[in-house]
Parts: structure tokens; C-alpha cells; sequence
């Protein structure tokens, strides 16, 4: 099979747009969602009674395996969004079944949340019960919410509140920012106007002269809406403060740590680790301004690449490429892997309407798994299909041995599988390679590390900063929040990275701060993933074990979950394992520079 034959399949779900099982699922979604909130609106008893709470929760369940909120519906006219991003019948249908869904999923969250109001001293008896121990989990996450919970319509007025006090603000500064444009100069010498995303992808050009002008843009525009994103900040800090006051949330990012089914302790265990080992960001930084030949890298040079590979990878070579991988870990990795080609799950040509990038999406254990491309030939590209064909692994692993309320992967372990078998491609492609090009090769990859891990937690600290100053003081001004961006980038960076005027403004329109807390679980996933890795490579029978690890889903918490693989991830000795890995790379690395006499 040629690559232009690579396109999804969604047959699999519905013949076509208008295929009448469409509306006949939405209806039964409705009928058989409305027969339960009657039931069980009225009959407590599941709110005393562990046997009537396995009754409801079943039924719960089916109705969520089988329908979900109109779940294969919407599955169905997202991926279709996802190829004919510009065609308005499809959004329009869409829109229509996520007004459905919303609504139905207010009516429904009565359920969960009863659950979650029960008396903490008769919780142990729901967890004990024998019948429940499939729920075990669902029950304590549940549980554990619950402490945070409001009255219900308290909780309506504060889901209310979202659009004006949140998201409006952060829609705001990403709206301005978005229309901003310049003059830039093309690879080609060319000049031509761009907008602001492209303006940021400039600065990793391997061309000074264009990346230092986006540099310089980028100053410009971060400093012009420094006084807008100072307000939005302050904003948006105020509402997570309230929040955190009606909830009795003492650390701002336990809320986060909580829906991420994660312990704190795990987390701070994490970012301790990985503070204490900046040191080998700072050579990182270090080599690459050798290796370019400058004194300093100013602040937007981070992320240049010191070269570019001209090897092409067609696609029918990077799919056998991947395959052969997955092969060498694992015949059922393999196999599983060869049926999204199998059963045209991939789509993979980068055509008009289709979205940009690359993901991988497994709605629900009754649903295909679907993988999206946009294949170039370039060796990002194979690294890509072995990312996203580690998601759906991932995927297949947990619908071999999970149901529907335990499906899906925690935030906090979401990128261990992605990363896994990406790190094994990149092996198995060096192979190939000569010196100068293994080179090129590990720096990019070790430069994809550095970003994920102390970048993320040098960020998760500022956050951290940023917070407990607020609560303290009321309002932060520009320069407060500029000089603490400043401190914690420059902690982990160096002092190989120059302190350039303007960079301490870059805050502005890092959209991850805005989503609060979550940079960590870059950080977390890729150094358990480095971890696991080092074992396999010491044991290949212990790909058995990852295997385990990914079928989990959220069965059980993670830090439960390692703790039978004999791994405590509460301690700083196993994040440690990971750090290792990254030095290791950085002094192959290292070694390499000074083989081919670039150092």
C-alpha cells in the first residue's frame, strides 16, 4: 500500500454525514441518560448502601461505555473537523452535538458528585465492600474531590464564572498577540509579512541574521502587551485564589495535583530532583554556544539547531522503520502497531483543510483509536509516527484489560509510552548515520529534553513563585513578574544564555502558565519514561513490565502502580535515573563535538 493510501477510515463509525444512525445514537443517548437521572435522582440508596452503589455505578457504566455523551457522534465529526477544518457543515454539526453533550453532562454530574459528598465515615465501608473493588480507585479520586466540593448550585455559579473570570482574559492577550505581524526575511533572502506564531518559529533558524530580527520583533511585540498581560495575570491569579479560599485549598497547585491523580509529595519529590541536577542544562547551553561559536546564546537562540539532516524519509520507509522497532521490543507491540496500518487508522498525507501537526486520539474503549499525521520525509517525521503510534498503543493495551470508567491515561503518566518508543527510534535511525549526522541527531533530541524537563520545571517553579507573591502582596506588577521569570529561566539556563533586554517580558505570551501547574507532567512523563527505558535496555524482559505499567490506565494511582514494579517514585533516587540518562546523552554528545573537532 502507497502512502496517498494512507487515509482514516471513519467508515468504522458512520457511512457518511448524514447516515440516520446518527441521529438514532443521539436519541438513545437522551432516552437512556434521562431513564437513569430519573432513577437515581430519586433512589438514595446507592448513597448508603454498597450494594445498591455497584448497581448504580454499572449501570452508570454501560450507559458510559455505550453512549458516553453522545460520544461516537461527536468522535466522528471532530476527526472529520481534523481533515476539513474550513467546512462549515461540519462545525455547525459538531457544535450542535457539543451544546448536546454539555447540557447532558450538567444533568448527569448530580451522580458523581452525590457520591463524592459521602460521610468520610462511611467511605470505608464503599472501599471495602469486595463488589466495589473494581470501582476502588474511581471511588477514592471521587472521594478525594469531594472534600473540594461546593453545593451543588455554588459549583453552577462558579462553572458559570470560567468565561468571565478566566477565559475571556487569557482568549484576550492570545487574540492580540495572534494579530500581530511583521516584515521578516525568508530563508530565501526574501521579505515578506508574517504573523506572530511564525515570527516565534524564526528564532530556531539556522540563519543569524533571521532569527535575531524575530528576536528582536518578539522583544518588541512581549513589551507591548506587557501592561495587558500584567492585568490578565493578575486577573486570572485573583481567580485561582478565590477558588482556592472557597475550597479550602491551601497550595495552589494541590488542585492540580488532584485531578492529575497524583500524590504532592511525588511531584515536589520531581522538582527537587530535577533543581538540584541544573547543572547539566547550564553545559548544555554551554557546549551549544560552542558549537555555534558564540561567546553567548541571547535568550532566543535556545532552541537553534547547530545542523540540519538531508536524509529523506519516505514514508513507506519511516512505517517500515517504526515497525521494525516495535518488533525488536515486543512481537504484541508489533502486531499491535501493524493494525493501525491494517485497518486505516493513519492518516497520513498533510493536505489543504487538514490540521497542522500530529496527534492521537482514543476516545473510548468501544471506539477505534485514530492517529493523525502530516509525513514530510524529514527524520522529525519518523519520530513523530513512533510518538503518536505510543499513544495508541498505550490506547490498546488499556482496552485489552480495562472498562470504561477506569480507560485513559492520567495526565501525569500521559507522554511515558510517547516518549518510551520514541527514544528507541532515534536509536535505531543513529545506526544509520554517519558522525556528523548522529551529532545533529542527539543534539536535537538532547535539546527536546532539556525543554521538557528543566525548562518545564524551572517554569513549574516560577509558577509556584508567582502564586505564593500574589497572595502575599495583592498585585504584581510587570517588573515583579518580569524579574521572577528572570531568576528561575536563568537558573536553569546559565550563564552561557545571555540576560537580553526584553526577555524577561517573554512570560507574556507562554500560554502554559495560564494553565496552571500542568508543565510538570512534561517533566514526569519523559523521566519515567527514561527510567523505564534503562531498565529494558538492562533487561529486555522487562518490556513486560512496561507493558503491565500501560494497560493500568487509572485502575490505580501511578505512585501505586510503580510501587508493584518495585519503584517509589516519591524518591528523589528514581528521578535521579532518569537525570542520568540525560547526562549520559549529554557526554556522548560531548565526546562526539570533540571527535569531529567542533569543540
Amino acid at each position: 500500500m502507497g502512502r496517498e493510501k494512507y487515509t482514516w477510515d471513519l467508515g468504522l463509525l458512520y457511512k457518511s454525514d448524514d447516515d440516520p444512525q446518527i441521529e438514532i445514537d443521539c436519541e438513545g443517548t437522551l432516552r437512556e441518560w434521562n431513564s437513569f437521572i430519573k432513577k437515581w435522582k430519586k433512589d438514595k440508596k446507592y448513597l448508603e448502601d454498597p450494594k445498591a452503589l455497584y448497581i448504580a455505578l454499572k449501570e452508570f457504566e454501560h450507559l458510559y461505555t455505550v453512549y458516553g455523551l453522545a460520544d461516537k457522534p461527536m468522535y466522528y465529526f471532530w476527526l472529520k473537523q481534523a481533515l476539513k477544518q474550513d467546512d462549515p457543515k461540519i462545525k455547525a454539526k459538531l457544535s450542535k452535538i457539543e451544546d448536546f453533550a454539555t447540557k447532558l453532562g450538567n444533568d448527569i454530574q448530580f451522580f458523581t458528585n452525590s457520591i463524592a459528598r459521602i460521610p468520610t465515615d462511611s467511605q470505608k465501608k464503599f472501599l471495602k465492600d469486595k463488589n466495589l473493588a473494581v470501582y476502588n480507585h474511581f471511588l477514592e479520586r471521587t472521594f478525594i474531590s469531594g472534600k473540594y466540593l461546593l453545593s451543588d448550585d455554588e459549583e453552577k455559579i462558579l462553572n458559570l464564572m470560567v468565561k468571565p473570570a478566566y477565559a475571556n482574559w487569557t482568549k484576550m492577550t492570545e487574540e492580540f498577540l495572534s494579530k500581530e505581524e511583521r516584515e521578516m526575511i525568508t530563508e530565501k533572502g526574501k521579505r515578506q509579512i508574517e504573523p506572530f506564531n511564525q515570527i516565534v518559529g524564526s528564532t530556531n533558524s539556522t540563519n543569524k541574521k533571521i532569527r535575531d530580527l524575530a528576536g528582536k520583533y518578539l522583544h518588541e511585540i512581549n513589551a507591548q502587551f506587557a501592561d495587558v498581560a500584567t492585568e490578565e495575570i493578575n486577573s486570572i491569579l485573583e481567580y485561582k485564589k478565590v477558588l482556592d479560599d472557597l475550597r479550602k485549598i491551601e497550595r495552589p497547585d494541590v488542585s492540580r495535583h488532584i485531578s492529575d491523580d497524583i500524590d504532592s509529595e511525588v511531584v515536589d519529590s520531581l522538582i527537587k530532583s530535577v533543581s538540584s541536577r541544573f547543572d547539566i542544562s547550564q553545559r548544555y547551553y554551554k557546549l551549544k554556544a560552542k558549537l555555534l561559536k558564540l561567546k553567548k546564546l541571547k535568550y532566543h537562540e535556545r532552541n537553534v539547531p547547530i545542523g540540519e539532516l538531508k536524509t529523506e524519509f519516505k514514508f513507506d520507509e519511516s512505517k517500515k522503520l517504526v515497525l521494525r522497532t516495535f518488533e525488536k521490543l515486543d512481537s504484541e507491540l508489533f502486531h499491535l502497531a501493524k493494525l493501525f496500518f491494517d485497518r486505516r487508522l493513519v492518516d497520513v498525507n498533510p493536505k489543504k483543510g487538514k490540521i497542522g501537526g500530529a496527534f492521537c486520539i482514543g476516545y473510548k474503549t468501544t471506539l477505534p483509536t485514530y492517529i493523525l499525521l502530516n509525513h514530510n520525509d524529514k527524520i522529525s517525521d519518523v519520530t513523530t509516527i513512533a510518538h503518536e503510534f505510543g499513544h495508541g498503543i498505550n490506547n490498546e493495551l488499556m482496552k485489552k484489560s480495562l472498562s470504561e470508567i477506569n480507560y485513559g491515561a492520567p495526565t501525569s503518566t500521559a507522554e511515558v509510552a510517547s516518549t518510551f518508543f520514541e527514544d528507541f527510534i532515534i536509536n535505531e535511525i543513529s545506526l544509520t548515520l554517519s558522525d556528523k549526522e548522529r551529532l545533529i541527531l542527539k543534539l536535537e533530541k538532547l535539546n527536546g529534553d532539556i525543554s521538557s524537563i528543566f525548562r518545564q520545571v524551572a517554569l513549574y517553579k516560577f509558577e509556584q513563585e508567582l502564586h505564593k507573591q500574589y497572595r502575599e502582596k495583592g498585585y504584581l506588577s510587570k517588573i515583579e513578574i518580569g524579574n521572577l521569570f528572570s531568576k528561575h529561566m536563568f537558573a536553569y539556563m546559565g550563564s552561557s544564555v545571555s540576560k537580553d533586554k526584553g526577555s524577561e517580558n517573554w512570560w507574556v505570551y507562554w500560554s502554559h502558565i495560564r494553565n496552571f501547574f500542568y508543565v510538570y507532567s512534561y517533566a514526569s512523563g519523559l523521566l519515567i519514561s527514561k527510567s523505564l527505558q534503562n531498565f529494558v535496555k538492562r533487561d529486555p524482559t522487562f518490556i513486560q513490565s512496561v507493558k503491565s505499567f500501560l494497560s493500568e490506565g487509572q485502575r490505580r494511582s501511578p505512585k501505586d502502580i510503580f510501587k508493584t514494579m518495585g519503584i517509589d517514585i516519591t524518591d528523589k533516587a528514581f528521578w535521579n535515573k532518569g537525570l542520568d540518562q540525560i547526562e549520559a546523552l549529554l557526554n556522548e554528545v560531548e565526546s562526539l563535538a570533540k571527535k569531529l573537532g567542533k569543540i
